[in-house]
């Protein structure tokens, strides 16, 4: 019988996109042990926006929650996302703090490490990749998916054979907007079997309503291993439902490892939980609409519900036709980078202000540093008028930047002296200095205040 391995992404990707990633720990971790015995090949757990959750909403450390997950599985590989040279975070760290994260994060419990970059600029996952490997994880390198008259099947499978070179253990297609078709899926994914060894992973969302027959196209590919969500955080922007496919697969005589009887007690355990952040206004129904406009405009679902929040923070919510519009003709401005984070963020900011103030009256910090290469190579060429108005006589970088970053970790650690307990808590500052400083002051805090005394003899 033919293998599909289940990844379940409830406690990462599929809360990150419906409810903003705000479960805490105490929500899950009843369930932990049946999860464990439901035969996932891999639970999502950690990574992605998680970290910056835990410091910057949940008042948790995101170590202490990895480790407390990890207690609890005994037979089934945690699963984490990494976004290349940027970490967790949003720009390029230096490569001693990315190895020490890498290292770090799979002596507290991480498994696998699904490493991305939103260029495809494969330049920027060499060091996670290569210390994941070093410390005895399971490195999977990413392919961005995306449309544009510059990328195709033949660029797609030269960044395979790319990964497989760097030694990574398995490949994962992300097609973070739900954008890939059926027939495109089985063709990527039957080329690259065509062109490497690796085992195939496939991740998509529903936000356009092609995921659930995407996955049954790459299942027929022979693809490894699909991306799904318990029933009741699945659709929308989150990921096709793990159930569902589990049932369909099973009729078309694939074996998924899991038991129907433990998914189903995991979902109904997951119930009442999503009805709390669906009282409490969290869990938008907005976001689990099908938006067949994605695949037109290429926006993923949580750049969406982003840009229109800022349009109603700036009272323009009627010019939203108007940025969904100017959004394509940004990101080829830019030479199609991929929608996906940081990316996504800030090519939605920039369509966001030509509409509200002009085109390129003012061009956002983050494009500059773009346009200069610092987060890496465009895919395609720069528009020229746009590169000349933010470069002048500057010459963009070829290298890659982290090249010309100095060490971080020891400086870090040195600021901080003995408010950092751990190296894991110099790795939180770096990432998200503010958010872990005001963690850091909680949590002493919370502390109880320990009194010296000494008793002396009469």
């Amino acid at each position: 019988m033919k293998q599909m391995h289940i990844t379940e992404t409830v406690l990462r990707d599929a809360q990150q996109s419906l409810i903003a990633t705000r479960m805490p720990f105490e929500d899950f971790a009843p369930v932990l042990d049946d999860m464990d015995k439901a035969g996932y090949h891999s639970i999502e757990c950690w990574g992605g926006a998680t970290f910056d959750s835990c410091l910057r909403y949940l008042n948790e450390d995101p170590w202490e929650r990895l480790r407390n997950i990890k207690s609890h599985m005994k037979n089934t590989k945690l699963q984490m996302l990494l976004r290349g040279q940027n970490l967790l975070g949003y720009h390029h760290y230096s490569d001693d703090t990315v190895r020490r994260f890498v290292r770090k994060s799979i002596e507290n419990g991480m498994d696998i490490i699904r490493i991305f970059d939103a260029l495809n600029d494969l330049r920027n996952i060499e060091t996670a990749v290569d210390e994941c490997l070093k410390a005895g994880g399971h490195a999977q390198g990413c392919i961005c998916y995306t449309l544009s008259p510059i990328h195709n099947l033949d660029m797609f499978v030269a960044l395979g054979r790319e990964i497989e070179k760097m030694g990574c253990n398995s490949l994962c297609i992300k097609d973070m907007a739900g954008i890939m078709s059926p027939q495109e899926c089985f063709d990527l994914v039957t080329a690259l079997r065509e062109n490497i060894s690796l085992p195939i992973y496939v991740h998509t969302h529903a936000t356009t309503g092609l995921g659930y027959m995407t996955y049954l196209k790459a299942a027929e590919a022979g693809a490894a291993g699909i991306d799904c969500a318990t029933s009741c955080f699945s659709g929308g922007t989150s990921q096709p439902a793990t159930e569902s496919l589990v049932y369909a697969l099973t009729q078309m005589g694939f074996d998924c490892g899991v038991k129907t009887a433990a998914l189903k007690k995991v979902n109904d355990f997951f119930l009442p939980v999503e009805q709390k952040f669906a009282d409490s206004g969290v869990f938008d129904p907005y976001v689990l609409s099908t938006k067949a406009d994605a695949l037109v405009y290429q926006i993923p679902g949580g750049m969406l519900s982003n840009l229109v929040a800022q349009l109603k923070a700036q009272n323009a919510i009627d010019k939203l036709d108007a940025v969904l519009e100017e959004t394509p003709r940004v990101r080829a401005d830019l030479g199609y980078p991929p929608l996906v984070t940081p990316l996504s963020q800030m090519v939605g900011v920039q369509a966001t202000v030509n509409v509200l103030f002009g085109r390129y009256k003012t061009v956002g910090k983050e494009i500059k540093n773009y346009i200069r290469g610092e987060y890496g190579k465009a895919p395609g060429t720069i528009d020229p008028a746009l590169a000349k108005q933010v470069l002048g006589d500057e010459q963009p970088m070829t290298g890659r930047f982290a090249d010309t970053m100095e060490p971080e970790f020891e400086k870090a650690k040195a600021y901080l002296g003995d408010r950092a307990e751990s190296e894991e808590d110099v790795l939180s500052y770096i990432a998200f200095p503010q958010q872990a400083e005001q963690y850091f002051e909680q949590r002493a805090a919370k502390k109880p205040l320990v009194v010296q005394f000494s008793i002396k003899e009469a």
